[in-house]
Formats: C-alpha cells, structure tokens, sequence
C-alpha cells in the first residue's frame, strides 16, 4: 500500500498530579489515499488522543505524522476534523458558518466563487434549504450535517471525524452514515473516523483498527473489510465478509475487555 498519510512510532506521556501517565506507545500505522479507516478501541484508549495528533491539535510525545511525505505538527486546513460536538457558532446561519471556513481557506477566490462552493458543499449534505437558519433552529443531525459541510468545504486532504455520531438517535445516525458513504463515494477523500460501534466501523471502514487497551495503548490487530462499494446496509448485514469482519472486532474488543477487568 503506498502511504499517503504515515503515522510513525506515535508515543504519547501526559504529565499529571500522581506522575506521567503513559497513553499511546509505538502506535504506527499507513493509510492510503482515499481510504477510509476505522478506530475502535474501550474508552480510555487514546482513540481521540490519537486523532488529535494527527490533527495538530496535540503534539506527540514521541514519533511522527507525515501527510503527503510532509510532517504534521500544526493544525492546518488540509487536515478537517468533525466532533461529536458540531461547534457550529450559535449566532450564524447553516450558510455563514461555512462560509466562514470557505473565506478563510479561499480568501484569494472571487465573492461569487466563494459563495457557490458554499452551497454546493452544503447541497451535498443536503442542507441546501436551511442555508438560513441558525443552530439553534436545526435538529442534532441537521446540524451534524453542516459541520460536515464545513469540513469539506475546506477540501482537506484528511477528513477526521472523532465519534461523530455517537450523540444522534438511531435513525438519524443512520441516515449521516450513508450520507457519509456517499460523500465518500463521490468525493474519494481519506477519512480517519473514531467510534465504539462496531456495525457502524464494519459498515464504513476499507479497514479497522482495534486498539488495545490503555495505559501505553497502541494498535492491537487490524481487520480488512472485503465488502464492496457502494455498500448498502441491509444488502451486507448477511454478507459473509460482514459477519467475519464483525465477528473478529467483538471478539478482539470482548478479550480485552475480559483482560482488562481481570
């Protein structure tokens, strides 16, 4: 597999009141362009921590992150991150608070180029006839859907997206996964999306990274997702490579679990 983004002997020691606590240690993983990987790991394992650095939002401790054979060690627009929080700003429209993104990465592009990229991101979530309305005036995933929007919207070469549906009712989490799978079926970006379900992981995910659990957590195994695209949930619920792919995360996830509270 030819690395597009490369994570290389990731370490990560937090200093804290009782003594540096270790939370990742020689995490080491390549992602290929335009794949789409799954984290899945026990609360505690440094999933988000993990994220983070690749994001620049945190500085390893040890090791490094390379994106396009260039280092990551800033946040910078060509790494987008979407929240299980959306952080839209309450006071702007759907609109503004993309646009937003779009003038601060495009600044040299013309109003009306600026303006039309805009909408065109917010009609591939479709949100195109809430372009006005404020964030309070929109339901948990509508609003989940424009800070998609606005991720996209800055054309980052690696899309993170840490549990981002994990507050949204059954329903609507299906309905932004598949509007995720199609976003990436049209798009071809490389998503790394951190999560506990493991449907939605096996459902997604090129790949699924299990890892183990914390303290000095780093990547347990790693399970190819054989399904083909475009994928339709109830098409490959009884798919063979489904079940296989299902069964050997829970059992992994359930072994460390027993480990653990052993």
């Amino acid at each position: 597999m030819r690395g597009y983004l490369t994570i290389e002997q990731i370490g990560m020691t937090f200093q804290a009141a009782s003594g540096a606590y270790q939370a990742l240690s020689d995490v080491s993983l390549t992602i290929a362009e335009g794949e789409f990987v799954a984290i899945i790991g026990h609360s505690g394992c440094g999933k988000s921590t993990l994220l983070n650095i690749v994001a620049g939002l945190t500085k390893a401790t040890t090791g490094a992150v390379l994106l396009a054979n260039q280092v990551v060690d800033e946040p910078g627009p060509d790494r987008a991150v979407v929240f299980q929080n959306h952080s839209l700003l309450p006071w702007l429209s759907a609109y503004a608070n993309v646009r937003l993104a779009v003038d601060k990465v495009f600044r040299s592009k013309p109003a009306r180029e600026r303006d039309n990229w805009t909408r065109q991101n917010l009609a591939l979530v479709q949100m195109q006839d809430a372009l006005h309305k404020k964030p309070d005036e929109l339901s948990g995933g509508m609003r989940q859907r424009v800070g998609i929007a606005r991720a996209l919207a800055m054309q980052p070469k690696v899309l993170l997206m840490d549990e981002p549906f994990g507050a949204l009712d059954a329903l609507t989490r299906a309905r932004l996964q598949d509007t995720v799978m199609d976003i990436h079926r049209t798009l071809g970006n490389t998503v790394i999306m951190i999560t506990h379900d493991v449907d939605e992981a096996v459902l997604l995910a090129d790949r699924v990274v299990m890892m183990t659990n914390g303290p000095s957590a780093t990547i347990g195994e790693i399970c190819d997702v054989r399904l083909p695209r475009p994928r339709r949930r109830l098409d490959v619920v009884d798919n063979p490579d489904y079940v296989r792919s299902r069964k050997a995360i829970m059992q992994f996830l359930y072994e460390r679990h027993a480990k653990q509270a052993a």
